[in-house]
């Protein structure tokens, strides 16, 4: 009995000593006195406390440390966090996120890696975190996709360095391009499948596809065919128009897609009754009911009724309401198969522009298509401005297609305007093959790139030879000099022409040009230039003897135009005019006032009918009373008058005896006047097929010359009335752009020297 109780207090001793070893724990509601970091290496531990939201002299608080530990976790620098309670505070132990020293990828030649790199989250110096590389894996994955590989399978690699560092490999095996197998269209009975074809972008893969990407399947684009189906049955009259549903099926083999539009064409409109109605009483109604740009009776075409509230925004503009808001409100009435319009003029809320985005350009600068914008940040929402910026930005020819449209802010009274570009190449290499009685066989190579560096810089180099003429230029321009927009650039060039076996003369002509360029309005721009150019005579046969062997000329002039046509690169309606003179003098041994001046008029007379006329003219004189020099002269022929050699109609130098059979020699004009009057067509073969067809007279006067007659000779130089006609074949071939001109003279003098047939190509890089 003693025994056992003398145990019992040995053992409650022995465990009063082990309880009172036993640290005192931070019990939850407490105050917490230290919080401690462990496992940091290049985070201060100061950075890691900021990231919690328990502090010390807090009440510890089971969800406030298990906030902390996401708010760790959140902020992507650690891998693992624990935090456990220790004494009366708070342990925090970290595990960090590693460093990438280097991303690289494998197995890609499709697409470079600069542009992979694009895409990536990831870079050298960064952290490293799972999420990020799966989200660069899905960005590349899908920046692949857009290229027209489906097939494409991306694996990370990771690998482990010293110091918590560690290099990404991307391994990528890139398969096939998915093409388009077919594009099928269901529901449509006013269009064929193959008209439908040639109005959307998206194309069927074919062989001679090898140089263009239109054939690799992208969802993007083929969402905007859908766009462009819309707009093109809208602008043919009918307005009930839907693309119902879009299919892709990927083919058993994974290489291509069959892609379906199912459409529903409606009823044909055409336009009827249109009137204007406004709650702001200071405007003029009949003078905005001039505005309208269709008439009852005409067929339905969307784009006149978006002509129409581009009229009506900027008379109203004008006429001091900025926030107008013009909206046009159809009424159906399809039993008669009429749209009556009405326009609704209201006074709209005050919105400004929050931001500009541009999406899409890979090679060209932000800056080069911001500057073709006429809305900035700030700026009132102006639709007419969006639409001319829209214009501007397509007038570039740096890109295939072009989408401007506006989105909600984050405020109500802001909207973002998104520019959509595709890019498309803007290099050209043409080449020429010809033949000539003056000139026998000649060759032309001439390389330009109109978005050098991708800063919209207009390169070129011109190569021409032949059996008498070999010319050299080199030119360059900047148009927005300084920042500003302000055109301005620089040539060079050198022309050697050998008439020895028929002039006795062989020219060298060396120069250098300027030129600088401005805008007068929205759609007038003027041009200065100056030329100086160091003429080497080295035998005198074009006039007289007494002419010098070596003549300076000073040339300077100035060039307007104004340009109101729809579209820049491809018009089919509007106009455009340009005037330009220049004078020789008065420092140089050269003197003459020239002035040129030409016109365009674009009418799409159907679908597909083009209307193009065309009108140019040119006069020079010597100021000073003397004679125009040979090589100053209009010559005229070849493409700018077809169905005539260059130089082959005007005025000639024929033998006196009317022996001459070689066609005498073309003297040139000081004076010419040509028109043109050309109608494009369908020619039954398919849009995509890339070829068009022209119908074209070519028309016009000019003569006047002021040559002396040689020896035994004589000048025909009659101010006759010439005309041609004929058909023009334009080919968009893979290898580029090829263009065959058929020509019959209608009216024209014997002496005229004729060429029925020419022919030129070239391709794009």
């Amino acid at each position: 009995m003693i025994v056992s109780r003398f145990l019992s207090r040995i053992l409650f001793c022995l465990l009063a000593l082990a309880l009172a070893s036993i640290p005192a724990r931070a019990e939850i509601g407490e105050p917490i006195e230290f919080i401690r970091v462990e496992g940091t290496q290049r985070v201060e531990d100061e950075t890691v406390l900021t990231y919690m939201l328990v502090r010390e002299g807090i009440k510890d608080a089971a969800d406030l440390v298990d906030q902390s530990v996401k708010t760790l976790f959140s902020s992507g620098l650690f891998a693992d966090v624990t935090i456990r309670r220790e004494d009366k505070g708070l342990v925090v132990t970290v595990v960090e996120n590693p460093i990438v020293n280097r991303v690289s990828f494998e197995g890609n030649s499709a697409i470079t890696d600069e542009n992979l790199g694009k895409e990536g989250v990831l870079s050298a110096r960064q952290i490293y975190t799972r999420a990020k590389v799966q989200d660069d894996v899905e960005r590349q994955i899908e920046l692949y996709r857009r290229s027209g590989r489906f097939a494409v399978r991306i694996e990370p690699k990771v690998i482990q360095l010293p110091q918590n560092r560690v290099d990404l490999v991307f391994e990528i095996s890139e398969g096939p391009t998915t093409g388009i197998s077919a594009i099928n269209f269901l529901g449509n009975r006013v269009f064929s499948d193959d008209e439908l074809r040639g109005i959307i972008l998206t194309r069927e893969s074919r062989w001679w596809r090898i140089f263009s990407s239109s054939d690799n399947y992208d969802p993007d684009r083929v969402a905007y065919d859908g766009e462009l189906l819309r707009q093109h049955y809208l602008s043919k009259g009918y307005a009930d128009f839907s693309v119902v549903e879009t299919n892709a099926e990927l083919t058993r083999d994974g290489e291509s897609f069959f892609v379906s539009f199912v459409i529903e064409e409606g009823q044909k409109y055409s336009f009827g009754e249109a009137r204007i109605s406004t709650s702001l009483g200071t405007l003029d109604i009949v003078e905005l009911e001039e505005q309208i740009t269709h008439q009852a009776g005409e067929q339905y075409d969307q784009r006149a009724l978006d002509k129409t509230v581009d009229a009506l925004t900027k008379l109203v503009g004008e006429s001091g309401f900025a926030f107008a808001n013009i909206r046009p409100r159809p009424r159906n009435n399809r039993e008669e198969a009429t749209i009556d319009i009405e326009y609704v003029i209201n006074e709209g809320p005050r919105v400004y522009v929050e931001r500009v985005n541009v999406n899409g350009n890979s090679r060209t600068k932000d800056d080069v298509i911001r500057r073709e914008m006429r809305l900035v940040e700030g700026d009132a929402f102006n639709k007419v401005l969006l639409s001319r910026s829209e214009r501007s930005v397509r007038g570039l020819n740096f890109f295939s297609n072009v989408s401007v449209t506006e989105s909600p802010g984050t405020e109500e009274d802001q909207t973002i305007i998104d520019v959509n570009v595709r890019e498309m190449p803007t290099g050209e290499l043409s080449f020429g093959v010809g033949y000539s009685s003056a000139e026998d066989f000649t060759t032309q190579l001439s390389v330009s790139e109109r978005n050098f560096l991708g800063r919209g810089q207009k390169l070129r180099v011109n190569i021409g030879v032949s059996n008498q003429v070999q010319r050299y230029n080199i030119g360059f321009t900047e148009p927005y000099f300084l920042g500003r927009d302000v055109s301005a650039g620089f040539s060079v060039f050198n022309t050697q022409t050998d008439y020895d076996y028929q002039r006795g003369l062989e020219l060298n002509e060396t120069g250098v040009g300027f030129n600088l360029g401005f805008p007068l309005s929205e759609d007038g721009r003027l041009s200065l230039f100056a030329n100086f150019v160091n003429d080497e005579l080295t035998n005198s046969g074009v006039q007289s003897t007494t002419q010098p062997y070596n003549l300076f000329k000073q040339e300077f002039g100035y060039f307007y135009s104004i340009d109101q046509r729809d579209d820049f690169v491809h018009p089919t309606d509007g106009w455009n005019l340009t005037f330009g003179q220049d004078i020789a003098g008065p420092g140089g041994d050269v003197s003459y006032l020239r002035t040129r001046a030409s016109a365009n008029f674009f009418e799409e007379l159907a679908e597909g009918w083009i209307l193009h006329l065309r009108g140019t003219l040119g006069i020079i004189h010597d100021y000073k009373g003397g004679s125009i020099r040979y090589t100053d002269r209009f010559f005229r022929g070849g493409r700018d008058f077809r169905g005539f050699e260059r130089g082959g109609v005007g005025p000639r130098q024929l033998s006196a005896s009317g022996t001459d059979t070689s066609g005498g020699i073309a003297l040139g004009a000081n004076r010419y006047m040509i028109g043109t009057a050309q109608v494009s067509l369908p020619i039954g073969l398919s849009r995509e097929s890339g070829v068009r067809a022209n119908l074209f007279v070519d028309f016009g006067v000019l003569g006047e010359t002021d040559a002396t007659a040689s020896v035994g000779q004589r000048i025909e130089d009659e101010m006759a009335f010439r005309a041609t006609t004929g058909l023009s074949f334009a080919w968009r071939s893979p290898f580029g752009p090829v263009r065959f001109d058929f020509a019959e003279p209608l009216v024209k003098e014997d002496y005229d020297q004729t060429r029925f047939f020419r022919f030129t190509i070239g391709t794009s890089f």
